[in-house]
């Protein structure tokens, strides 16, 4: 077991805002407690009656640990612990023993990088925080009709290039604990019942064979992802897709599970009317409230832009942060370094599909630079 040194976490309370569809996160309880006589008969998944006996072996490995772990567990949890260990249950197609080693090698990784007080760890400056904004396009427009908190991401216009790696993937987590720690407890709260997933509409306009170069940095985010938040997207939509995504879509799709495979919409178009099926106008990602109207067709940043900094979520996340780390009394310097997280090593199959993916960009790259060549050696008969 992994040996290391543990602050208890305080309690914080937060501010509301002025973001439409949160709400006050002061009435969270900041540290719940992790029980093991949650009701198991509760648990109820898409896939039918689950195994009781899997839940109740996986939580005597959680009783059964060492206290740093069962701390970050409640991190993890946020009160839900049977939930949370289906999770695990099902990124390993029911195998207790599998699930026990990504549980546990998931909290050790939290451990050992203080993923607990990640959200206390602002990225300053904030013009510093304004360009990463800009240049990883994700943001939260609004929730679904069934309470879902809607993550927009634009896939094709996301350059990553005005800041370090470290930086993207400090942001990147940020969010993932924000959503898991706040959001979606609120959403729990307000909906009388446990939420513990989202949906994810990922805009694909502008996506061109440059994506080569970000290659890297997505197999890192997807690596944290799917072995540390696994389960954690109940369908992903895809948007405004152009004939490169179709290519990579047609040769990965087969690598997917079937359980993955299902949880991916390619829409028509923009996706607007299928959207609205699921979600109102106002939740609508603003690439999204008009047929042609990608991301890369942003008038301006503002308050209606769910990718900028000035957006509601957006203040109100990087508020949050701010006030966790006035409330430990960490008060950030006028630039401070980012945050260094250890990569975990990707399981072959997430291997597989970034060297099928590659493989055939470079493919349609190939195609292209022939066709160009074709052209440029082709005389026109003006007679």
């Amino acid at each position: 077991m992994v040996a290391c040194s543990y602050t208890k976490e305080k309690t914080k309370n937060s501010t509301s805002t002025n973001f439409e569809i949160a709400h006050s996160v002061a009435d969270l309880n900041p540290n719940p407690r992790f029980s093991s006589s949650s009701s198991i008969g509760s648990v109820a998944i898409t896939m039918g009656i689950v195994s009781q006996d899997a839940i109740t072996q996986l939580s005597r490995v959680v009783d059964g640990a060492e206290e740093p772990l069962k701390v970050t567990f409640q991190n993890v949890h946020q009160g839900y612990p049977n939930e949370t260990l289906v999770r695990f249950l099902k990124a390993r197609e029911w195998s207790v023993p599998k699930a026990q080693k990504m549980l546990v090698d998931s909290l050790s990784w939290r451990i050992q990088n203080h993923i607990d007080d990640i959200l206390s760890k602002p990225i300053t400056p904030v013009d510093l925080y304004r360009e990463i904004r800009d240049s990883q396009l994700i943001g939260m427009p609004g929730y679904t009709k069934e309470g879902h908190p809607v993550f927009a991401i634009g896939v094709g216009l996301s350059t990553y290039d005005k800041a370090s790696v470290h930086y993207y993937v400090q942001s990147h987590l940020q969010m993932n604990e924000y959503r898991d720690r706040v959001i979606l407890p609120v959403a729990s709260k307000k909906y009388g019942r446990h939420i513990g997933t989202c949906v994810k509409v990922l805009d694909m306009t502008g996506l061109k064979l440059s994506a080569l170069s970000q290659i890297k940095l997505l197999t890192t985010v997807f690596t944290i992802d799917d072995l540390n938040y696994p389960e954690k997207t109940e369908t992903y939509y895809i948007v405004n897709a152009p004939y490169i995504f179709s290519a990579c879509w047609k040769v990965v799709k087969p690598l997917l599970q079937e359980r993955t495979r299902r949880k991916v919409k390619v829409l028509q178009g923009c996706g607007r009317d299928e959207l609205l099926k699921i979600m109102d106008y106002a939740s609508l990602p603003h690439f999204c409230t008009r047929e042609g109207s990608g991301s890369s067709r942003r008038s301006s940043s503002g308050p209606d832009d769910c990718f900028s900094l000035d957006h509601p979520f957006h203040q109100q996340l990087y508020d949050y942060i701010k006030q966790q780390a006035a409330t430990d009394n960490l008060v950030p310097p006028s630039k401070q370094g980012s945050f260094h997280v250890d990569v975990p090593e990707p399981d072959p199959e997430g291997i597989q599909i970034v060297k099928t993916i590659e493989t055939e960009l470079h493919k349609i790259g190939d195609r292209r630079n022939g066709l160009s060549h074709s052209l440029s050696g082709l005389e026109i008969d003006s007679a």
